[in-house]
């Protein structure tokens, strides 16, 4: 008996049994992908070969809106770019219509869309770090940062009306001023929420088993991440200490102190996934800097300049650029001279870092993909658009 199985094993391979490969899907719905994501896995066994990223399942062709609806119409849309993080899209398209027109907009204003979008930054970033959490398997972390951006919601649905799709900012400006009592309770949430991070990271991110998940998987040396062009914290968890609202100033981010967290390899190798995790940890505090001191230096004013309903910037192109939650995002758009744009297109930091995966993928578990799309914080808006 035991001859013929050494037989039948040197008949399948020298050794020992040859393995077959398999094709999975993980999506494009599936609990541990962030929005409507596929990637065909190439694996043998538990180990992947490839990890295939299979974009376009939820392109809603809204660059070609812009053409139709005109550039105050259009506002509304931005919100979809990247819902979870909408009111740097709000900026960003107004940026891009105001540098068009020359259009400047009130310092109260650029305060109040500075105050707005740090909180946005937040938020957004409390969602990256729990469901992060959440994908390896703790889930009690999870439910604090929901509830706190909880608060951060009550605070913009206050300031806008909306509490996911703001459409808060307009073309020269804000749609409304901050209301009686905003800034005393914003102020009230930066001084409780602050040193709620350092317990955050205590129950997580210092974690034995999450630091084991995410320490040394996926490295991103600092050139390659250049050369993918990632951008936000994925590049900054490379080492790069590059940040648009620091080194590209807009609005009025260069009259604010902040610093710019960057990876370390802390916990494993620079440029880690939990280099990417921790980058987004440290900076929740430089949002709350920068909102205290929007706060403390609000100056009187209106909130937004003087636009005529009916818009037609000249004829031209512009590009411009902000520091969205997920890192550089760009606006390109061109006037024919019409109140309608003869173009848009908008550069997200999902959609580049959709492009690195496939590299990243072989050699890590399946599980590993979980941990690595989660250290991206991609968002399915962004990537398709």
């Amino acid at each position: 008996m035991t001859v013929a199985i050494d037989v039948a094993l040197e008949r399948e391979g020298v050794g020992g049994l040859e393995t077959e490969e398999m094709t999975l899907n993980m999506g494009p719905q599936h609990p541990s992908t962030h929005g409507v994501l596929r990637f065909v896995v190439k694996a043998d066994g538990e180990v992947m070969r490839r990890a295939i990223p299979d974009i376009g399942y939820l392109h809603r062709s809204i660059e070609k809106i812009s053409e139709k609806v005109g550039y105050h119409g259009f506002m509304p849309y931005t919100d979809r770019v990247d819902y979870v993080s909408a009111m740097q899209c709000n900026q960003g398209w107004a940026m891009a219509c105001e540098a068009l027109a020359g259009i400047t907009v009130p310092r109260r204003g650029e305060y109040c869309r500075v105050i707005a979008c740090e909180l946005g930054r937040i938020a957004s970033h409390l969602i990256s770090v729990g469901a992060t959490g959440m994908d390896i398997g703790a889930m009690t972390p999870f439910t604090h940062c929901i509830r706190e951006r909880e608060k951060i919601n009550d605070l913009l649905e206050e300031l806008c009306g909306a509490r996911l799709t703001f459409n808060y900012m307009r073309i020269g400006g804000c749609a409304w001023d901050l209301p009686p009592g905003f800034a005393a309770r914003a102020l009230d949430f930066i001084n409780r929420f602050e040193p709620l991070i350092d317990e955050l990271n205590e129950l997580l991110s210092f974690n034995k088993i999450f630091v084991e998940r995410m320490a040394n998987v996926a490295v991103i040396s600092a050139e390659k991440a250049i050369a993918y062009n990632l951008v936000g914290p994925n590049l900054r968890g490379s080492g790069v200490r590059y940040d648009v609202r620091r080194d590209v100033p807009y609005s009025v981010y260069s009259e604010f102190q902040f610093d710019v967290p960057i990876g370390t390899g802390e916990k494993g190798t620079l440029g880690d996934s939990w280099d990417r995790y921790m980058v987004r940890c440290r900076e929740m505090k430089e949002c709350c800097r920068i909102v205290r001191q929007a706060i403390e230096g609000l100056p009187a004013g209106p909130v937004i300049a003087k636009v005529p309903r009916t818009f037609k910037p000249p004829r031209g192109e512009v590009y411009v650029r902000v520091e969205g939650s997920r890192g550089d995002m760009g606006w390109y758009v061109v006037s024919d001279g019409s109140a309608f744009p003869y173009r848009t297109h908008i550069r997200t930091g999902s959609y580049t870092a959709m492009s690195i995966v496939e590299e990243l993928s072989p050699g890590l578990m399946i599980a590993d993909l979980v941990a690595v799309i989660a250290s991206f914080d991609i968002v399915a808006p962004e990537v398709d658009r």
